[in-house]
């Protein structure tokens, strides 16, 4: 990728959590989740990838623009670092690129005429419905 988007460390907050699921004893005392914090309103990003990651809905974005993962997919915490700070990168992957403009397309001559022909049924449909006045 010619013009990567960077992220600096101390604009990212990582905790150490207790990891949900199966894990026996061991789940409850050792915190080897990771939940990420990222604020996106106040990061040091372009202003266009800004606002695109602001409007995008996530549902990992809080109404703040904190944007929020938790990493617990691996035993250790180090591994789920690394991930969470990998699923941030292709997020943020997601959002530096702008959307392709959307190309208007005309309908195809097949299906303009079956369009015609359904309304031309229809009208005959209901033409029959009418009383007739002899």
């Amino acid at each position: 990728m010619k013009n990567a988007l960077h992220i600096d460390d101390t604009e990212v907050e990582l905790t150490a959590i207790r990891a949900q699921g199966p894990g026996g004893q061991n789940v409850n005392k050792v915190s080897s989740a990771i939940q990420l914090r990222f604020d996106v309103a106040h990061a040091s990003l372009p202003d266009d990838v800004k606002q695109r990651w602001l409007q995008s809905g996530d549902s990992r974005l809080t109404q703040e623009g904190v944007f929020i993962l938790k990493a617990q997919r691996h035993r250790t915490q180090e591994a789920n670092r690394a991930d969470a700070m990998a699923r941030l990168y292709e997020t943020l992957e997601r959002y530096a690129k702008p959307p392709k403009p959307r190309k208007a397309t005309k309908p195809t001559y097949g299906s303009v005429q079956r369009r015609l022909e359904g309304k031309a049924m229809q009208s005959r449909i209901k033409n029959d419905r009418r009383k007739t006045s002899h």
